[in-house]
């Protein structure tokens, strides 16, 4: 039968299929002290789903900064248009790759739909509070969280506005550096992030991405891709 039992950072270290370098470093807005933020997807062997006790969804670890997902809870997520998981499927710093993260890259645009406007607004409008709670109590925000929500929302504009997910922030990277070294008042960066939500939802009214994401195609490549698991486990 295979593997009767594994570890989670086992399922990590021999199971990965996809790995890749988000953050800073992936956005194009790392400097001297960016941590360097480690992503990654796992195939748990299918002879693990068979019995009572399964394999994790997740993994922290085991290097600091890693998080891995499964690969069912990986496509599930980003069939939802989460945005953190979305934007693992475009980092240009793919750090490890088999066959399967090859085709599970291929098939990143079947994940992306106009449900991306809802998930990254509702994202958006969450850490927005949060920043205005800042503002409330201590007089100003987390200035590197407030850059990095406005990335979001260039992001999530673009992405309706073009139909591809693009992270780098290219020619905004000294604006928003700016931001994160506290630069631009609070006021400035609240109007542009109300800027950017507005244009946003201009954006989605004429979007060219499709209603919904391919979930029958994502299926067909989950089912294949644990079928070839169970015949090399037998």
């Amino acid at each position: 039968m295979g593997q009767e039992h594994l570890e989670p950072a086992d399922l990590v270290r021999d199971h990965t299929v996809y790995a890749c370098v988000m953050g800073s470093r992936a956005f194009g807005l790392a400097t001297e002290a960016s941590d360097t933020d480690r992503r990654g997807v796992y195939l748990a062997p299918t002879p693990l789903y068979w019995r009572f006790t399964k394999p994790p969804t997740h993994v922290e670890g085991p290097a600091d900064e890693q998080f891995s997902w499964e690969l069912e809870r990986f496509c599930e997520l980003a069939l939802r248009a989460n945005p953190n998981v979305l934007e693992c499927l475009h980092s240009p710093l793919v750090e490890r790759i088999d066959d399967t993260g090859r085709e599970l890259l291929s098939l990143r645009g079947a994940f992306l739909s106009r449900q991306a406007h809802g998930t990254f607004a509702r994202y958006a409008e969450g850490q927005h509070r949060k920043l205005a709670a800042d503002v409330r109590t201590h007089g100003a925000p987390r200035w590197k969280h407030a850059m990095h929500l406005l990335r979001l929302l260039m992001s999530c504009r673009d992405l309706l506005r073009t139909g591809e997910l693009t992270i780098d922030v290219g020619e905004a990277r000294e604006e928003l550096l700016a931001v994160k070294r506290g630069e631009v008042s609070w006021a400035e960066v609240d109007r542009r992030m109300a800027r950017l939500a507005a244009e946003a939802a201009d954006a989605a009214d004429r979007t060219p991405l499709p209603a919904e994401p391919d979930r029958a195609r994502i299926e067909d490549f989950l089912v294949r891709t644990r079928r070839a698991s169970a015949a090399l486990s037998s």
